[in-house]
């Protein structure tokens, strides 16, 4: 698993395999939306609102995916938009300040 995925991981409290697929990461992803919907479906919406996807598209994974189940609509949707804060780490990425070691 690259540093990358490392926000994705410690966000959902996933455990990931080094090196896994996005066909893996997904399905990982979508049991993990499923387990919270059904056991703290109010945590699942704040790290939702902290992952910044917004209500909007929210709404139409839960109530407009007729071809695919929610769960799998919401893993999709968490997971490119984790790819998309990665790339603006990435693109953005700063130096550490000197002095503001602890």
């Amino acid at each position: 698993m690259s540093e990358d995925y490392s926000l994705l991981r410690n966000t959902l409290e996933l455990d990931i395999e080094e090196g896994a697929s996005d066909e893996q990461l997904l399905l990982v992803i979508e049991r993990r939306v499923t387990e919270m919907l059904t056991q703290s479906p109010d945590l699942l919406f704040s790290y939702l609102y902290r992952l910044d996807i917004s209500e909007k598209k929210i709404k139409e994974a839960l109530y407009t995916s007729q071809e695919s189940n929610p769960n799998m609509a919401l893993a999709q949707l968490i997971l490119t938009r984790q790819k998309q804060r990665i790339e603006t780490k990435k693109k953005y990425k700063q130096d550490p300040i000197e002095g503001w070691e602890f």
